[in-house]
């Protein structure tokens, strides 16, 4: 039996959609401009932005400056103050709360250090809950939240965003999104994502891989975590795990991972590898002040701090290669610690890319450090909780509306 082809209004929330998405990525954006983009005529991106724009997702309005004679093209411009999602960034240092609106604003953040080994998922629930509370006083009446979502440093369940596993923090099989939004009560679910994997999404909506098709970002907190793009796709594989490269076992005979297994990425270049090769574990130095002490005592000469970064630099070369043999990546991006760790030993990873992969792979490949930094995380928690919206915009608004 032949399969009847998409009805019109299938094709116009499509095209609402796609059409939200260019300016809340692209920021203001013309309808000239929108009608190259999306291929459609300019009656259509017409409807399109009234329909959009008659929900209160946009506004139209002149350009400032067009240098050009005749009628300018009106710009479509995000309503970032009107229409935001809450995220959340829970590592195992610090938990972060903020309101980003419509275009990836941040609206309003709300943040506090941790003590390791005292996780408790009912009071983190509550700290985030608390921020909320507070952020939610300062809205304006006529805001809408239209999405909420956590990125956190543990292995995710893709069909209910249950938290299998998450060593760093001592989480098991732990309802998290379930819990956060009961606690919230907003009506709305908190979708929950792997911080790594929401670090790649940011980078590659608005950071250094906008344009990429497919790239890699590795995320350091106290382990490691990996986030592939696959020709513009999040690599999630068939659960939801997919990207966790920290577990690829580089040094079989290596170090004790949290994972149990021996020799892992995470436990060969983590904050706990290089603290100790360091010799300032026992020192309490920990977290990202205590690697970025360690990289400014290899800048100033300390020939104990250089040798931990060679260590460390050489096993996530070793990693790296193993990635981009795979993958083949256009760019592979370092974020968290690993952004320290990285400028720190920067010659010995090229190093082990020039020894270890095929030289084909790397004739394009960049390696570069996070533009969006110490927000990868949050930023990317926010894409997933827009993700809805921008798939259907009516429709989630009405749902919202009732």
């Amino acid at each position: 039996m032949l399969r009847a082809g998409p009805s019109q209004e299938e094709i116009r929330r499509h095209n609402l959609g796609t059409l939200l998405r260019h300016v809340h990525l692209g920021g203001p954006t013309s309808r000239a401009e929108l009608t190259n983009r999306m291929g459609l005529n300019r009656s259509t991106i017409m409807a399109l932005t009234a329909d959009l724009t008659a929900a209160g997702l946009v506004r139209e309005e002149l350009p400032r400056d067009t240098g050009r004679a005749g009628r300018p093209s009106l710009v479509v411009r995000p309503e970032s103050g009107r229409f935001y999602v809450l995220a959340f960034d829970v590592g195992v240092d610090r938990l972060v709360a903020a309101r980003i609106g419509l275009g990836g604003v941040i609206l309003d953040r709300r943040e506090a250090v941790t003590s390791r080994g005292s996780f408790e998922m009912t009071e983190v629930v509550e700290t985030l809950a608390g921020f909320t509370r507070q952020m939610q006083r300062k809205v304006r009446p006529d805001t809408v939240c239209v999405g909420a979502a956590a990125a956190l440093c543990g292995a995710v369940r893709k069909s209910d965003g249950v938290v299998r596993f998450a060593p760093n923090i001592g989480l098991e099989d732990a309802p998290f999104g379930e819990a956060l939004s009961g606690k919230l009560a907003l009506g709305l679910p908190v979708a929950v994502g792997n911080d790594a994997n929401l670090g790649a999404l940011a980078e590659h909506t608005r950071g250094l891989g906008v344009g990429c098709r497919d790239l890699i970002y590795l995320h350091g907190d106290v382990g490691i975590g990996g986030g592939i793009i696959v020709n513009n796709q999040l690599l999630g594989g068939v659960s939801g795990y997919g990207g966790e490269v920290g577990h690829t076992v580089v040094n079989p005979d290596g170090r004790l991972c949290g994972c149990g297994s021996h020799g892992c990425l995470e436990a060969e270049v983590g904050e706990r590898a290089l603290l100790e090769h360091a010799g300032r574990s026992a020192r309490g130095e920990r977290g990202r002040d205590g690697i970025r002490a360690v990289v400014e005592a290899a800048d100033k000469g300390d020939i104990i701090a250089q040798d931990a970064l060679h260590r460390v630099g050489d096993w996530l070369g070793f990693g790296v290669a193993n990635l981009v043999n795979v993958f083949n990546p256009e760019v592979v991006i370092f974020g968290g610690t690993l952004r320290e760790i990285y400028l720190g030993s920067a010659a010995q990873v090229r190093s082990r890319l020039n020894t270890c992969t095929l030289a084909a792979f790397r004739e394009s490949l960049r390696l570069r450090t996070s533009a969006l930094v110490d927000d990868a995380t949050i930023v990317g928690a926010a894409e997933l909780a827009f993700a809805q919206v921008l798939a259907d915009p009516l429709e989630v608004l009405a749902r919202i509306a009732t």
